[in-house]
């Protein structure tokens, strides 16, 4: 059973649609699965939702998490704030764990190789009978599904992208905490999220990746927005 998903008496369940609650959000989603076959497809589910369970467990995050949301073709970790589970372990261990992972099953198992977006933000969200729902989850999802994150993604051999809020990014990773390398996240993905435009930092975990469009260099400065960006609107 994945960590987290029993059921416990303190979720926030009553008068959820008042109350927001604060979550960290690990997402990731499938690349190219609608060229997938359904006979694929549930094997890729399994093997996502086992590399998400063990990249977790190994870092000692197991009952901080609440129940998975299933995209489909990709899933997101809604994660309890406390003091065992910083932001930087996500992004410096978690995160690197995932791409570990993946290599390891694209290796022993080429027939069904895969490669995953990823994202991590943090924010509000809303529970009800039925699951989670709130701006956290519109945002993260808007930032997963980026033309651009999935253009970076072909961009890299790697077997793993992320892209981390633009909030995320100043308030973490730009203050330059030992296991996150600052030089490699890049502002390349701009969505639209409801009113608000949101930008996102794209990096490749293990990779002192030189980005084609905007890349961020030597000491953190100011945002650099606005960038350039290529017609990415076919894709997949």
């Amino acid at each position: 059973m994945f960590p987290g998903t029993r059921e416990r008496e303190r979720s926030p369940m009553l008068n959820a649609h008042a109350h927001p609650v604060y979550r960290i959000a690990l997402g990731v989603d499938i690349e190219g699965s609608t060229t997938r076959s359904n006979r694929e497809k549930p094997v890729l589910r399994e093997v996502m939702y086992e590399i998400i369970a063990e990249a977790l467990a190994r870092h000692g995050i197991g009952d901080d998490v609440d129940r998975l949301v299933d995209r489909g073709d990709g899933a997101l970790a809604l994660i309890r704030p406390s003091d065992r589970v910083p932001k930087t372990l996500l992004l410096g261990s978690v995160v690197p764990e995932l791409s570990k992972l993946l290599t390891r099953h694209n290796t022993r198992r080429p027939e069904v190789s895969m490669r995953l977006r990823a994202v991590v933000h943090a924010g509000e969200v809303h529970f009800d009978e039925r699951g989670q729902f709130g701006e956290l989850l519109d945002v993260a999802c808007g930032l997963l599904d980026a033309p651009r994150l999935k253009l970076a993604l072909r961009e890299t051999s790697a077997p793993l992208v992320l892209v981390v809020s633009d909030e995320l990014y100043w308030s973490v990773v730009h203050h330059g905490y030992d296991s996150i390398a600052v030089p490699s996240f890049a502002p390349l993905v701009n969505v639209q999220v409801g009113p608000a435009p949101r930008q996102g930092w794209v990096h490749v975990p293990g990779e002192p990746t030189t980005w084609q469009y905007g890349p961020v260099r030597g000491p953190v400065g100011s945002p650099r927005r606005g960038l350039p960006l290529p017609d990415v609107s076919a894709v997949d």
